[in-house]
This record gives C-alpha cells, structure tokens and sequence, in this order.
C-alpha cells in the first residue's frame, strides 16, 4: 500500500501522489482514449487513489473518459473536478455565480456518470462573483449529497481566508514545484494554519524538471510551445536551473522527476503532489520518489540550488496570467 495523506484536517485520506488526468484530453498533444483509460486502471493497481480531472479539461472529455476508466472501480478512489472555467465569444472566461455552481456540477456528474464527487474545487475564483456567494453555492452542493468536500484553485490567501469562513475548504490547489514556489509557499502558510491540504499541480514544472526536455522543439507540438518558460532565452535558463537538479539526482542515484517530487513530500504532510503522465514508465518514475529520502541537509541543497523566484518566464501566457492567484 502506498503512503497516505491527509486533505486538510476533516478531509480524505488520499495516496501522497496521486494522479493529474488533464493530459488526457489533448492538451499536452494527442492521446488515446484506451490507452488513457489503461493507464488509470494501471495507477489504481499501483495504489494511487486521487485521481485529479476539471471539466475544463476537453471540454467535458476528461470528465466522460474518467468515469468510463472507475466503472467497476469507484470504491476507494477520492476523484476530484473542477468548474468555473466557460467558454465565452472571445475564447474563455471565468463564471462562479451560484446558479452556474448547481448547473456545472450537475452536469459533471451526468459526464463522470456517477452520483458524488468527492472533492469538488472552484477552478478559477471569479472576480465578479463575491467568494462567499460562491462557496455558499458549493456548501449546497454538500447538503445534497452531491459533493463530499470542497476545494479551491489558484486562490490568494486572502479569499481562501473568507471562503473557509463559509464553509470548510479541504484543499487547496495551486501550481507547485521547485520552478514555481514564491506564491505557492506564500498560499502554504495559511492554508497550513486554517488545517486545509495543499496539492501540488505541475510539480514536474509541466515536463522540464522530468529531464527529458532539452529544447524548445520538444513541445512544439502541444501548449507549452505558447508557456514564456518554454521559450528562447528563458527555455536556456530554466534548463540550466534543471541540470542542477540532475546533478543532486545522479548524486542520490535516482531520476531528477523523483528527487523533485520527493523535495515537494518533504515540505510537510500538507502536500500532495498529483503528477500527471500518459506513460506507464513515468508513473513508475513519478511513484519511485516515495523511495527517495531526503535530510534536511539535502532538502537545504535543493532549494538553495533552484531559489525562490530563479526561473525565468511566467508560468502561463499573459491572457491566463491574469485568471490566477486572485
């Protein structure tokens, strides 16, 4: 059985790595439907039991894929999804008003064909729509018995504070790795003070800090050819902060994506990385950093060797940018 963690102080008990199914749905460049599905049974037969998926993610595919994969495999597994995010006129907007809240997650549920969701998350926080409106509307959702807890992403610290004063927040989810850390350190520190679990998107750096890419082209076929840390002068030193992480990998005698997730598990209990992969040998490798150990000394190292604020380039377009952290 694999370790287990804590979302939040009432929340579920979960795999301490659990799975992000966005790839699924093409965003990342093709993938197929029975393969992805293979490989979910296959992380449910290794142990993971948090499967992550959002409506967003094709639109509702992710959604109907994920629901084919647990049939027959419900019980035992926390599925997460997430709402919010609409397709507008001018491409993509952001919509948490109460009504909207009834609306996605009856529909989510119509897609995943099942009767709960377990962690259902606000994926974006709408500026237009007070928190407290929104979370009320998700509060709802519980007394139904539609949803088990309630989770929110890319939040500030500030609008977690009067959400959870609406209803308990379970989790948090914001991008988190040793590329990314500034914000989400920032957000750690209240959520670990109001007892809410912290999950970690991205903790791979969206690939680069896997070791497999060495250049720009790599991802010139999905949406990262678009991310500014994928592009020209900021690719070159993002992929020189990484090559020091490679180092402390060979040194430790395991993969650079394991020594980065297993630095994420020793920030603290609170933190539930959830990888994403459409492979088999990166699952395995994603879940060989439960092996991994690490002193303080070498979590000191590793830190030190990529600082707060050292990559270079946003972490999303300017458009999405404006759509996170709020």
């Amino acid at each position: 059985m694999l370790a287990h963690r804590k979302l939040g102080r009432n929340g579920p008990s979960v795999s301490a790595i659990g799975l992000g199914c966005m790839s699924f749905s093409g965003i990342y460049g093709e993938s197929d439907d029975d393969a992805a599905i293979g490989l979910i049974h296959d992380a449910l037969d290794r142990g993971i039991d948090l499967l992550d998926s959002a409506d967003l993610y094709g639109w509702g595919h992710n959604e109907q894929l994920v629901g084919r994969a647990l049939k027959g495999r419900r019980e035992g597994v926390v599925l997460i999804t997430k709402f919010g995010q609409v397709k507008t006129p001018t491409g993509q907007g952001v919509d948490g008003r109460p009504e909207y809240v009834q609306q996605a997650c009856e529909a989510s549920l119509k897609r995943l064909g099942l009767d709960v969701i377990d962690v259902y998350f606000q994926h974006r926080v709408d500026p237009a729509v007070p928190i407290e409106d929104t979370v009320g509307a998700m509060a709802r959702l519980v007394e139904q018995g539609k949803v088990r807890w309630l989770g929110l992403s890319e939040a500030r610290p500030e609008t977690i504070r009067r959400a959870h004063a609406v209803h308990p927040i379970a989790a948090v989810q914001t991008e988190y790795s040793l590329l990314y850390r500034s914000e989400a350190e920032e957000t750690r520190a209240l959520t670990r003070t109001l007892g809410i679990g912290f999950m970690a998107y991205s903790p791979l750096g969206r690939g680069l800090l896997a070791g497999g890419i060495r250049a720009p082209e790599d991802v010139k076929n999905d949406r990262r050819a678009a991310f500014p840390r994928f592009i020209g002068e900021n690719f070159a030193r993002n992929h020189a902060l990484v090559s020091r992480v490679e180092a402390i990998a060979r040194e430790k005698r395991c993969t650079p994506a394991q020594l980065a997730l297993a630095w994420l598990l020793a920030q603290g209990d609170d933190v539930v990385p959830i990888p994403g992969t459409k492979r088999r040998d990166r699952l395995d490798d994603n879940l060989g950093a439960l092996a991994v150990t690490l002193t303080a000394a070498e979590v000191a190292r590793i830190s030190a060797a990529v600082p707060p604020g050292a990559a270079a380039g946003e972490r999303y377009p300017e458009a999405a940018m404006k759509a996170v952290y709020r």
